[in-house]
């Protein structure tokens, strides 16, 4: 027997066959008859000839074993097993009246929740939450879940505006800043002191200055006027006051 058939029964089908048999040809002749006149008469020849016949052929079917049916007809094996609760959440029948679960579920149709919770392989760093089929990690307050979804890493905390709007390093810039621009407007007025006799006397172009000391001298003090230090120390306070009021708004 095949594998999982207990028995097999006799059953019989309508077979078909082809047998060979003797025909009898009736083949009529002309012959001579009394009084030399010519006669028809008929001769008996045989031949082998052909014909269908029908008739009852035994054929045994296997009987499949409890719990076992055949994929389909054609074959003799009985490789199906057979649930009678129906196999749940994606398991299958694999075995008479047990299924096969995905990773999750258990029962003998898969119909209980694995809680992986319960365990200590999860992996969770912090908390461990069940669901349906599978779980996933969770962090405490001021935690975050880290790229692997389950290390938590701890948050990296943000400084309070208005404390910093207020007492922060926005006033002591404001302060700079006023100081920087106290001390530009001093030396505008000192360089302007020092200029004002020499305002007669200086060319009417930069291209025109000679080779006279007080042409010099008086070209030299113009230059001066560019105090750049300062003056980029102070766009650069500016910008991040700025800075800190858009801060302040978001």
């Amino acid at each position: 027997l095949s594998r999982r058939v207990c028995a097999t029964a006799p059953q019989s089908r309508v077979g078909t066959y082809t047998e060979s048999h003797v025909q009898p040809v009736y083949q009529p002749y002309l012959t001579t008859c009394q009084g030399h006149r010519a006669c028809s008469t008929y001769r008996t020849i045989y031949r082998v000839a052909y014909r269908q016949r029908y008739r009852q052929l035994p054929e045994p079917v296997a009987s499949c074993c409890p719990g076992w049916s055949r994929a389909n007809t054609h074959t003799l094996s009985c490789n199906r097993a057979l649930c009678w609760v129906p196999c749940q959440n994606g398991g299958s029948c694999t075995f008479p009246g047990r299924c096969a679960c995905p990773p999750g579920w258990t029962g003998r149709a898969c119909q209980t929740d694995v809680d992986e919770c319960a365990g200590q392989s999860h992996g969770c760093s912090q908390l461990c939450v069940n669901t349906a089929g599978s779980y996933r990690c969770m962090c405490q307050d001021g935690f975050t879940l880290a790229a692997d979804d389950k290390d938590c890493r701890p948050l990296v905390p943000v400084p309070d505006m208005d404390t910093f709007s207020q007492a922060g390093p926005s006033s002591e810039m404001k302060e700079e800043m006023n100081d920087l621009r106290s001390r530009v407007e001093a030396l505008e007025q000192k360089l302007q002191l020092v200029l004002a006799p020499f305002h007669n006397l200086m060319p009417l172009a930069p291209e025109d200055v000679g080779t006279d000391p007080i042409s010099r001298l008086s070209h030299s003090l113009q230059q001066l006027d560019r105090i750049d230090s300062l003056s980029e120390q102070i766009s650069f306070l500016e910008e991040r006051l700025e800075t800190c009021k858009c801060l302040e708004k978001a």
